[in-house]
């Protein structure tokens, strides 16, 4: 079933799901059912599953020079995939990226995840890999998001790279793009970004998932301005539960998001992690009711590979 259409038999009542990362390589897909496990008592219709894009390091031969070698450090988010739907008898949305793959390689993507009865995909353009500044698409590959929403678009409309093709299937996804409250690292503005977020919906994005926030008001001011601007797909809210005192540092760092000073100065007060996560579980807990009260469709949660603080939060809510 599509995220559009949980949304639509929900009824107005507020649902749960949440996002896990697939296992280091080497590892076996058991680390993720535990993680899986404790939260499918709240019923999620839907799991997301990153997609990690291959990064390349530099190995100094014996003979002084340097080979490139491709390391893709967690593989897997389609075989995940396949096996939550499988276990579970839940949708589960890979996430697919710009970067790291040319267009025929997400034609290919695209193809095995429809055999696999898997109709929801979440397009994102994905980060610059860590040796570049700026990112970089592949050769042929797709630029923005925007572009990717497109090329899945096509798909659905029985479109392939092949013109020749005849008789060719039509897809039946339904896609997902990425939104941000504080805005994109490398936007200019609020309102620019907001600009490429419709052209992602003109493009065929059925509904949004945003980053990561932790004051509800610049989540419903952000949903305000969309629908001022024509945007009227659901907008479904991001949530994290802190659980360390260096996530105070690395969630600014790394997500470009701000942390508000209540948060903070209890974090501070802290002794230990314990009581951060602690801290952490309070703060998402009453972020997550007042989301709920407002009607908010679905609240979204980021495991990061662990979901006992994600239990304990949902505990309180569904």
């Amino acid at each position: 079933m599509k995220v559009t259409e949980h949304i639509k038999k929900a009824n107005g009542n507020t649902q749960f799901s949440f996002e896990i990362l697939p296992p280091l390589k080497g590892q076996h897909i058991q680390s993720v059912f535990d993680n899986i496990d404790p939260l499918m008592e709240f019923k999620p219709p839907f799991i997301d599953v990153t997609y990690h894009r291959e990064e390349y390091v530099y190995k100094e031969l014996e003979n002084g020079l340097l080979k490139k070698q491709v390391v893709k450090k967690r593989p897997g988010t389609v075989g995940i995939c396949a096996a939550i739907q499988n276990k579970y008898n839940v949708d589960a949305i890979p996430h697919i990226l710009c970067g790291g793959f040319t267009k025929e390689d997400t034609e290919n993507f695209l193809i095995d995840l429809d055999f696999l009865g898997i109709h929801n995909v979440m397009a994102l353009r994905g980060d610059a890999v860590k040796t570049e500044t700026y990112f970089r698409p592949e050769k042929e590959g797709n630029l923005y998001a925007s572009d990717l929403v497109s090329q899945v678009s096509e798909l659905n409309k029985g479109k392939y790279l092949d013109e020749e093709l005849k008789n060719s299937s039509e897809t039946n996804f339904c896609v997902g793009v990425a939104a941000y409250p504080e805005k994109h690292m490398e936007a200019p503005s609020l309102d620019s970004d907001i600009h490429f977020l419709k052209k992602k919906i003109k493009n065929g994005a059925e509904y949004i998932v945003t980053q990561m926030f932790f004051d509800n008001k610049k989540y419903f001011d952000f949903v305000e301005k969309c629908r001022s601007e024509g945007i009227t797909v659901p907008i479904i809210p991001g949530l994290k539960p802190i659980a360390t005192k260096k996530q105070l540092n690395l969630i600014p760092h790394r997500f470009h998001v701000d942390l508000p000073e209540d948060l903070i100065i209890e974090i501070v007060k802290c002794k230990d992690n314990s009581q951060v996560r602690q801290v952490g579980i309070e703060w998402c807990i009453e972020q997550s009711k007042a989301l709920r009260k407002a009607g908010i469709p679905v609240l979204h949660y980021y495991s990061m590979g662990k979901s006992d603080n994600i239990q304990a939060v949902a505990s309180k809510l569904f």
